[in-house]
């Protein structure tokens, strides 16, 4: 069997990768665009302003059954009227909703990009940064669960990434 035989019959390597510079680009442009869950969190934990502001854009529901301390609600629909009055353009937002299955932080996120504000979204939503063990916030007040080992490791709260 050549190499081109193995290449295109081989479903990971059918379509070659991308050369290292435009993988390092693109690379490059998601951690421009996102955050990690625990880098969130890590950074929120620290001593001091942490250099933004995490915003929640679900509804005032979703927000009572559970939110990221100190986060501030403003659900997506909202975000042309009332992003004024809450936000500060020269502070970069980190916008969250439900987790990986829901795109409303990225709507969020394009409506605040649009209206002149640095923005990221945050991987994972509020699933994971539950699933991570890091407190969250009800209507009934603060909570935390344990980490689910399949999201967070088991005895570090380093993961190493």
């Amino acid at each position: 069997m050549t190499t081109t035989q193995a290449l295109t019959s081989n479903p990971v390597l059918r379509v070659a990768p991308a050369a290292p510079a435009e993988a390092a680009a693109y690379f490059r442009a998601g951690l421009v665009f996102h955050a990690d869950v625990s880098d969130v969190a890590a950074a929120l934990a620290g001593d001091g302003d942490p250099g933004f502001v995490v915003l929640d854009s679900r509804s005032t529901a979703a927000w009572d059954q559970g939110h990221i301390p100190g986060a501030i609600h403003l659900p997506t629909a909202l975000v042309p009227e009332q992003s004024e009055q809450l936000l500060d353009r020269s502070v970069p937002v980190v916008t969250y909703c439900w987790g990986p299955g829901c795109n409303g932080a990225t709507r969020a996120a394009l409506a605040l990009a649009e209206l002149g504000y640095q923005v990221k979204e945050m991987l994972g939503g509020f699933e994971y940064w539950v699933r991570e063990g890091f407190a969250f916030e009800t209507w009934e007040g603060r909570e935390r669960r344990t980490a689910d080992t399949l999201t967070a490791p088991a005895d570090s709260e380093d993961c190493g990434c």
